[in-house]
């Protein structure tokens, strides 16, 4: 079974969905993000997808560092971050707060060899990379620059760097809850050899994720959940199975 991993977007301290990306768009689902972890988990998620979209944005100068490493001390489940790491020290301060991933998105495309370095430092399943893209083109500092580069292409660049842990976000389908861009990790997938890849972007309940469980035989293992997660659009039994231990 494809594994669900669902998602805590941090924007000013609350639990928000953006819609496409767009910081205009943000819903707000919750003010204690520390409470939704605590419901994630005690649902049976074997894994939390914390974004600091504030860190994100502005590179680091404002963040919710504070509230993630808070979230990783309560909850007993891995948590894996992303948002405004971009230097070596980022990553080194995200690891020793007790956090198990720490994902490269923008930093990644600017500089590789600091991929690379981590990879090699910390292990490929403590730090992973974050691919964005919209028609296909990777866009980085929280969405909002374009790169000229192909995902397919980039992807590729990363394994290269030792990348064994690949989050994949097809922007033009996050926060819709139009179904998941199936297309393009089957495309990723098979061109790939050795990375795992997480989906995110458009799961809009049980049926998508019946549909991604297809895709595990070119490495899709799991997908991030968030705004359908939020309202409900999954019941407890029809997320995660009371046997489900794996974490991606």
């Amino acid at each position: 079974m494809i594994i669900p991993v669902p998602a805590i977007d941090l924007l000013d301290g609350c639990c928000v969905r953006l819609m496409q990306g767009a910081y205009d768009q943000a819903t707000n689902y919750h003010r204690d993000p520390l409470a939704v972890a605590n419901q994630w988990e005690s649902m049976g998620a074997s894994l939390l997808h914390v974004v600091d979209l504030d860190a994100a944005r502005s590179g680091g100068q404002k963040n919710n560092v504070d509230v993630i490493a808070a979230i990783a001390r309560q909850v007993k489940i891995p948590v894996q971050t992303g948002g405004g790491i971009r230097s070596n020290a980022d990553v080194t301060r995200v690891l020793d707060q007790g956090i198990h991933r720490a994902i490269i998105g923008t930093a990644a495309v600017q500089n590789p060899s600091l991929v690379h370095e981590m990879v090699m430092k910390y292990g490929p399943d403590r730090v992973a990379v974050g691919i964005d893209a919209k028609d296909g083109e990777v866009r980085v500092s929280g969405w909002i620059d374009r790169t000229g580069l192909l995902a397919l292409e980039f992807a590729k660049v990363m394994e290269n760097q030792g990348v064994r842990r690949i989050i994949y976000t097809d922007i033009s389908r996050d926060g819709t809850m139009k179904g998941p861009n199936l297309n393009a990790y089957r495309v990723l997938g098979r061109q790939l050899k050795s990375v795992r890849l997480m989906a995110s972007g458009g799961v809009s309940g049980p049926e998508d994720l019946i549909a991604l469980n297809e895709l595990k035989s070119v490495g899709v293992d799991s997908v991030i959940i968030g705004r359908a997660l939020y309202e409900g659009k999954f019941s407890n039994h029809q997320l995660w199975p009371k046997n489900l231990t794996e974490c991606p």
